[in-house]
């Protein structure tokens, strides 16, 4: 993002300040100091030799251009020697011919011995940078991990680099339906805004250019300079998720918040990346579903209309080659057979285009008040053909029990659970259908006493294409969409539905529907509803 180099940074190691001046000063001050003490004590010069390079460390170590204060030391230091320490003294002339190589071992010592120094101390400035960053980069992860969707992950992004940086931001996205455009952009104010407007055309032409060339542009760069922001791509690799630019301020950021600013656009690239598989995923797993739904549906249809349609064939040829041979009884069960196979079928059509009517959104519920007696009689006119070989009973608490419901798909509710009861009970089993009213909902349940449903089946019931263990009384296989369907229209009723145990043996199914009062029922019929 700035325009950091290393001839820069060697600019920046190299000046010096007026405070490293004043402590290399003081340091050296003191050095000498010592080496009268030392010399009045006739000790060794070379003593005081090292108290200057010791010195030259210090001064390495506690100052900010460390590289030049210790090098000027170094020299100074040799100098200071000289003038003070050897012989003749206060002048810079040098009579012992042994002096210049002590001198020059002395600088080099201290050289050395800055460079050390500073290493060290740049070591650790980097390693406290590498922590800081660390803990940045790391607490931005989790922040990431929590987020769901593009749009949070570039404010959460936006908000640190603003805080970050002290400088406003902004985000434009790559447009969901056309991935050559971009968004609008989204401002993030910081705390120390200085105002301006980000969305001038020539911001908007600065981040388009960004994003079609996958280069840096706008303030400090020879592109767009006239820009107030500087803009970067969110990108990885080829893929590029939007562009981010930052208010330069008429400033140029250091090598930290350079090195932050591509560390946290990288990871938002990451993030945004991470959210665009998982949805991936997750419409391959819906796609994957729906085609093995439709594979279950292809091959259970088939085969449970192969049945039927084999007895509606069969009668059918039955008659045309014997039917004057046939009497009037034998005519009549034939017809009969062929009646009911075919109310199978149209029971089964209606049950599957149900089915893919909610799969695709399309099952319209339309809430009236209704009677319940009216719905269970209509019901009652299209149950299973073998409801003449069960006992099947209409019982109700309350004459008039009104409910909100879409009568329509209300009578295939209970048509579906009363057919589901004959299909899994013996011939004379005893089906009752009853209604209530329980707190402010109508509650209607279809009981047999039948063999029951085990306990581990009672959760897998209302699936679709389970059947379970059971035996079908008749033979016929079951595609399992009955239960499947009376749950999703139950539930678009905003009711519930549920199975339970009929002591001593059976199953009892339950499901409700809001109820309505017969007050606004009346009026309702009075104002021509």
């Amino acid at each position: 993002m700035s325009n950091f180099n290393i001839k820069e940074a060697f600019k920046n190691k190299t000046k010096l300040g007026t405070m490293d001046v004043l402590k290399s000063f003081v340091i050296l001050t003191a050095a000498t100091g010592i080496g009268f003490i030392f010399e009045s004590l006739n000790i060794n010069e070379y003593n005081i030799i090292d108290v200057y390079i010791f010195g030259v460390l210090v001064i390495s170590i506690i100052t900010y251009s460390n590289y030049m204060c210790g090098i000027v030391s170094s020299l100074v230091s040799v100098l200071t020697f000289n003038f003070f320490f050897t012989v003749p003294k206060y002048t810079l002339k040098i009579y012992n011919s042994g002096y210049f190589i002590t001198f020059v071992i002395m600088f080099i010592a201290a050289v050395l011995s800055a460079s050390l120094a500073a290493k060290l101390r740049e070591n650790a400035r980097q390693a406290s940078i590498a922590e800081r960053k660390t803990k940045i980069l790391l607490s931005i992860n989790r922040l990431l991990q929590r987020q769901s969707d593009v749009r949070s992950v570039t404010d959460a992004v936006a908000g640190e680099l603003s805080k970050l940086l002290k400088r406003d931001v902004a985000v434009y996205l790559v447009d969901a339906n056309d991935s050559t455009k971009l968004q609008e952009p989204v401002i993030y104010r910081s705390e120390d805004s200085t105002g301006g407007d980000l969305t001038a055309d020539v911001e908007r032409h600065t981040a388009e250019w960004t994003f079609r060339n996958k280069a840096c542009a706008g303030a400090t760069t020879h592109k767009y300079p006239e820009a107030e922001c500087l803009y970067n791509v969110i990108a990885l690799g080829s893929h590029v998720y939007g562009v981010v630019g930052i208010k330069a301020d008429g400033g140029d950021t250091d090598y930290f918040e350079d090195d932050m600013l591509m560390s946290l656009l990288g990871e938002c690239a990451m993030a945004i990346e991470s959210i665009k598989n998982s949805r991936e995923k997750e419409e391959a797993a819906v796609l994957a579903k729906n085609e093995q739904l439709r594979a279950n549906l292809l091959s259970t249809i088939s085969h449970d209309l192969r049945t039927p349609l084999t007895s509606i064939s069969g009668s059918a040829g039955n008659l045309l080659a014997n039917y004057k041979n046939m009497d009037d009884e034998d005519r009549v069960q034939t017809f009969t057979d062929i009646y009911n196979d075919s109310m199978w079928l149209i029971n089964l059509v209606e049950n599957i285009l149900s089915i893919t009517r909610i799969k695709s959104g399309k099952l319209g519920v339309e809430l009236s008040l209704e009677l319940v007696d009216d719905v269970m009689d209509e019901a009652m006119r299209h149950i299973d053909r073998q409801k003449s070989e069960h006992v099947i009973k209409v019982t109700e608490e309350d004459k008039f029990t009104l409910a909100r419901m879409d009568p329509r798909l209300i009578v295939q509710v209970i048509i579906n659970l009363v057919n589901n009861a004959i299909k899994y009970t013996p011939k004379g089993s005893v089906i009752e259908i009853h209604t209530a009213k329980k707190d402010g909902m109508v509650e209607i349940s279809v009981t047999d006493n039948g063999p029951g449903i085990p306990d581990e089946q009672k959760n897998s019931v209302f699936e679709m294409f389970y059947s379970g263990s059971r035996k079908v009384a008749d033979s016929r296989r079951s595609m399992g969409l009955g239960l499947a369907l009376c749950r999703s229209i139950v539930t678009a009723h905003g009711g519930t539905i549920r199975v339970e145990d009929n002591v001593p043996h059976g199953a009892k199914f339950i499901f409700t529907l809001q109820a309505g009062e017969v007050e606004n029922y009346e009026q309702e019929l009075d104002t021509g509803y």
